[in-house]
């Protein structure tokens, strides 16, 4: 994709967007909560023209936890309480698998294959992009497809730190920071040329 190609912002869901409590594998809508202000970061990004695309790994499919329709419930939860906040997702993409269940696969992060799949259906522009989350395989895309990493100390995150900046990521606080960081670091799109009326 070339440079008129949208930038987008892949951001990891349990512990990024939303509570990842004990034992993690998230999957009963009534227990979604977001973060602190998780929802006032992505209608900012949102507001600025940013493709807010989320990617996860739901490993607890494959252990037998919980189903696809499951799944479903808590991203239609999300929708609502993010809705409540003037803000929207533009892509939603997970993987199921797990390599102690299922064996490899190239969905699961850090692989690429779920990014490369938004790239070509959103038309974006993955090295103008940034990843987001709060462990290190949710952000190391970055440096495959040539965007930026930022991890974010809530979740498992302020586990990583360490790694984190040995990897030469940038550390935040969280989700809002992470915005105010991309927003700071990157200009509006130009506006689209005027149209010249007959």
């Amino acid at each position: 994709m070339g440079d008129h190609a949208r930038r987008a912002v892949f951001l990891d869901r349990d512990g990024t967007i939303v509570d990842d409590p004990p034992p993690g594998f998230l999957h009963e809508p009534d227990k979604v909560r977001l973060l602190p202000r998780a929802g006032e970061a992505i209608r900012r990004l949102n507001d600025a023209g940013w493709s807010v695309v989320v990617v996860s790994n739901q490993g607890g499919i494959a252990r037998g936890l919980f189903d696809t329709s499951a799944y479903a419930a808590v991203q239609r939860r999300l929708a609502e309480l993010l809705a409540a906040h003037g803000a929207r997702l533009d892509g939603e993409y997970f993987c199921p698998h797990h390599p102690d269940f299922t064996g490899p696969c190239q969905c699961r992060k850090p692989g690429v294959k779920l990014f490369r799949d938004a790239e070509a259906a959103l038309g974006l522009n993955l090295r103008r992009s940034y990843w987001v989350g709060d462990r290190v395989s949710d952000v190391s895309p970055a440096n495959t497809l040539g965007g930026r990493g930022l991890l974010v100390e809530t979740g498992r995150g302020a586990m990583q730190v360490g790694k984190a900046r040995a990897l030469g990521f940038t550390v935040v606080p969280d989700l809002a920071a992470a915005a105010a960081a991309i927003l700071r670091a990157s200009p509006p799109p130009p506006p689209p040329p005027p149209t010249s009326s007959p």
